[in-house]
């Protein structure tokens, strides 16, 4: 079965237009005519065909691989809404993972919430490729927060009201 790994990119929002996905590997070269490129793939766990998150490399043109970085789904928070909607301790083998297996017409890595990931491809890129990202598309609009206003706090006085 088919991780979706198109999908699953495209769901990052990664503003690279000199960007594809082979296989299960996404490819860009975020500064036009550069030497370097970004490769970012599914990074494996001890269990057959499951996914624990991404590896992101710099290649060099000529020199090949020259700087690496794993980022963890369970690390970057991308499967932890899926995992308390389902009760899944934080000591199971499928908690921040997922497998090939998947509901028909539903991707592997249903719900994915990639915004932790996102980040922090950004922040790995901006080390190897400044200006790459602003360059290439506008950040992406932020959602509505999760966060309450606090309610002003209530004041009294010792006196009566006149």
């Amino acid at each position: 079965m088919s991780l979706q790994a198109p999908e699953f990119f495209a769901e990052l929002c990664l503003p690279f237009h000199d960007s594809t996905v082979v296989g299960n590997t996404y490819y860009a070269t975020p500064v036009p005519g550069a030497p370097l490129r970004l490769r970012i793939t599914f990074t494996g766990t001890i269990y057959a065909d499951t996914y624990g998150g991404l590896r992101l490399a710099v290649v060099h043109a000529d020199q090949g691989e020259i700087d690496a970085v794993a980022l963890s789904f369970k690390d970057h928070g991308t499967f932890h809404r899926r995992d308390e909607a389902h009760n899944t301790s934080a000591s199971a083998q499928q908690r921040g993972t997922f497998d090939k297996y998947h509901r028909p017409g539903r991707p592997p890595w249903e719900g994915a919430v990639t915004t932790g990931l996102r980040d922090a491809i950004e922040q790995y890129t901006a080390v190897w490729f400044p200006g790459a990202w602003a360059a290439s598309g506008p950040r992406r609009a932020t959602g509505p927060t999760a966060h309450k206003t606090p309610a002003p706090p209530v004041t009294r006085s010792g006196g009566r009201a006149r």
